[in-house]
């Protein structure tokens, strides 16, 4: 996928790399990375995305459209949710509006993970770049 960040781009090879039970220990582990919030920003200032079936909110900071900053809120007891969280905050927060914008609505296809995630679970992750890109359209 030549049209993804390269941080982005860089997580998709990881995820290519393993098989099977090791892409959900992949996922677990970007659940345990997933930033806390910054101080200034709570949840209840945060977009929900109801599509996800754990709670999860996001902002997003297009005040400058060349480093766009992502924030996503997710419980400890949703580790996929969260995963899924912080594979698009490690991907793409910090990149132009415009690389955001041409990554592929259906990117996570590539992580490999349709065999062991439910669909409504990738739907959800679906839901949160449509949410981000919307915020910067």
């Amino acid at each position: 996928m030549s049209s993804l960040p390269a941080p982005l781009a860089e997580i998709v090879a990881d995820f290519a790399a393993v098989d099977g039970q090791d892409k959900l220990q992949l996922l677990l582990e970007f659940s345990r990375e997933l930033p806390e919030l910054p101080e200034h920003l709570q949840q209840d200032a945060m977009e929900p995305v109801p599509e996800c079936q754990s709670p999860l909110f996001l902002a997003v900071d297009a005040s400058d459209r060349e480093h766009v900053r992502l924030h996503f809120s997710a419980p400890a007891e949703a580790p996929t949710t969260r995963g899924f969280a912080s594979i698009l905050h490690q991907g793409l927060d910090g990149s132009a509006a415009s690389e955001i914008l041409d990554v592929p609505d259906d990117f996570y296809s590539a992580l490999g993970l349709a065999e062991s995630v439910s669909p409504l679970r990738l739907r959800g992750m679906s839901a949160m770049l449509a949410r981000i890109k919307r915020h910067l359209r």
